[in-house]
């Protein structure tokens, strides 16, 4: 069984860092490429980073140099996704949201990170 599950959001102030992080279990982590999206009030989702299985790093234009994304395995089977969140921004207001694409999509419940002072 796939699971995905974030931990990290919540409030800071313009800024602040943030971590999250994205406990990812029950995939072939060799074939799946991992991501993070995030959408805002009234936005469509959009792509913030992702992380190939080979480890490749890509940004959307709007965090590049202020957000981090890598991975941690465990144990063979699971694997922690992390993005670091640096000079947060009240436009980085969103839910965000941990992913795994290959075969499949699957997705987290997200988590809530409100930039705000």
């Amino acid at each position: 069984q796939v699971q995905l599950v974030e931990f990290g959001g919540g409030l800071v102030q313009p800024g602040g860092s943030l971590r999250l992080s994205c406990a990812a279990s029950g995939l072939i982590f060799s074939i799946y490429n991992m991501a993070w999206y995030r959408q805002a009030p009234g936005k469509q989702r959009e792509l913030v980073a992702f992380v190939t299985s080979g480890g490749n790093t890509n940004y959307a234009d709007s965090v590049q140099g202020r957000f981090t994304i890598s991975t941690i395995s465990r144990d063979g089977a699971k694997k922690t996704v992390n993005l670091q969140m640096n000079s947060l921004k009240p436009e980085d207001t969103a839910v965000y949201y941990c992913s795994a694409h290959g075969t499949y999509e699957y997705w987290g419940q997200g988590t809530q990170v409100t930039v705000s002072s």
